[in-house]
């Protein structure tokens, strides 16, 4: 699997190049964990994104298999979007099909996010009052499926008018 996830990542255009850093095993979520530095074509890290490496129940419903964020000075370039499509090659080669990915209802941005790469909302779910989710301040979290089989990696992100 290190060989998976530690190959070379970017699009076609060179928007965006993901910089491995490493897996380690969450204390938090319980699982493996790999995460990338996302970098634009100027070689600026514009944020981060993890993959979460198991589906637990956990990470199922609350955690996502997918965590992704973009520094404040560098929103609005559609970097997450980007950055979840070049890992969809890497969650089907390791068979997680569907990928979740959770986000904050309050978080319109990465809602935006979500719809931009063809994920379909499911539900939003409370949140248990014992799960660490919870207890970093998250007591709700609405609950997207990107199935692998369909999603593309063309580097292709819709425009904002998209319905």
């Amino acid at each position: 699997m290190q060989a998976i996830l530690s190959q070379p990542l970017q699009e076609v255009d060179g928007q965006l190049s993901l910089e491995y850093l490493g897996t380690d095993l969450s204390d938090v979520h319980k699982v493996p964990v790999a995460a990338w530095l996302m970098r634009n074509r100027a070689g600026d890290e514009v944020g981060g994104i993890r993959f979460r490496l198991e589906s637990t129940q956990h990470v199922l419903l609350y955690a996502g298999h997918i965590g992704y964020n973009v520094h404040p000075k560098h929103r609005g370039n559609h970097y997450a979007a980007r950055a979840v499509r070049l890992l969809v090659p890497i969650a089907k080669a390791i068979k997680i099909d569907p990928l979740w990915i959770t986000c904050d209802p309050e978080n319109m941005a990465s809602r935006r996010t979500l719809e931009w790469i063809g994920a379909d909302y499911v539900e939003t779910v409370n949140v248990l009052y014992n799960n660490a989710v919870f207890l970093a301040g998250h007591p709700r979290k609405r609950r997207y499926r990107l199935s692998t089989s369909i999603a593309t990696n063309d580097g292709q992100i819709p425009s904002e008018e998209k319905p």
